[in-house]
């Protein structure tokens, strides 16, 4: 089970299960309940945080290039940090051969698509 803050469970739905695809499980006053795959990731309604600086939330995918592409026809804005070897379409390349590219959610948390070598 994955947790993920969020200020406003309204937002929250639309982006996890309308953008990104997440299934709808429940609702209640406290979270959101959605299945990544088999994954439960239950987002958490708090009324105030701070987002986190790091990834707190990613996915592996086989293709990279197809998975930022498909959340970008979505609205999905990646994130550049200026990293030697990060691509304008914000894809960093490791030396291993990994690939990673991070995008916010609504409330500012870091999650992020990788593709593994």
């Amino acid at each position: 089970m994955a947790f993920v803050p969020a200020r406003d469970l309204r937002k929250a739905r639309s982006f996890y299960e309308g953008v990104l695809g997440l299934r709808f499980v429940r609702q209640d006053e406290l979270a959101l309940v959605l299945d990544a795959i088999g994954i439960t990731v239950r987002v958490a309604q708090v009324p105030e945080f701070k987002p986190q600086q790091f990834t707190i939330l990613g996915w592996e995918v086989s293709s990279i290039e197809e998975a930022v592409s498909g959340l970008e026809a979505r609205g999905v804005d990646f994130e550049s940090y200026g990293l030697k070897d990060q691509d304008p379409r914000g894809i960093w390349a490791a030396a291993d051969g990994a690939k990673v590219a991070w995008f916010k959610d609504p409330d500012g948390n870091v999650l992020s698509v990788s593709q593994l070598s």
